[in-house]
């Protein structure tokens, strides 16, 4: 009985093959980055009252500065980037971690809004949008003679 060494990064190489067959079968394509996943958008909430629009972004682990708020048209932009660096040293152990990566979340206004007194707060990963409607022009109304 001849000893053959086990070769690990050979059979990591199988597993790939053989996960990219599986997809090619499933999706047509030949790896995971083309088969287009969706990129990692914020999830809102938005809500309504009589006076305003109100948009709240669930933002963990990002910094009020890399988030940028704008309007433009009847869409609302909330986009930025997301750059983390984790390391960990310890006695027998070193582990480092990166992740960048950009995000962006385009929102429909259902009604018309007042840009220049919308206003946004930041407070522990969430981003609060306040957009103040504009108020309807009340019809006047005219009485008109009869003769």
């Amino acid at each position: 009985m001849d000893i053959v060494p086990w070769k690990s990064f050979g059979e990591i190489s199988r597993l790939r093959r053989e996960m990219d067959d599986l997809f090619t079968r499933i999706f047509g394509e030949t790896s995971l980055s083309k088969i287009g996943f969706p990129k990692w958008q914020p999830l809102v909430d938005i809500s309504e009252t009589d006076t305003h629009l109100i948009i709240k972004a669930e933002l963990p682990g990002i910094d009020a500065k890399d988030v940028d708020v704008s309007i433009t048209g009847d869409r609302l932009t909330i986009k930025g980037e997301k750059q983390r660096e984790k390391e960990e040293k310890e006695e027998n152990r070193y582990r480092s971690e990166r992740y960048c990566g950009a995000y962006q979340r385009v929102i429909d206004l259902p009604t018309r809004v007042e840009k220049d007194k919308t206003e946004a707060a930041f407070d522990k990963g969430i981003l609060t949008i306040t957009l103040p409607k504009v108020e309807k022009v009340k019809r006047k109304q005219i009485k008109i003679k009869v003769k």
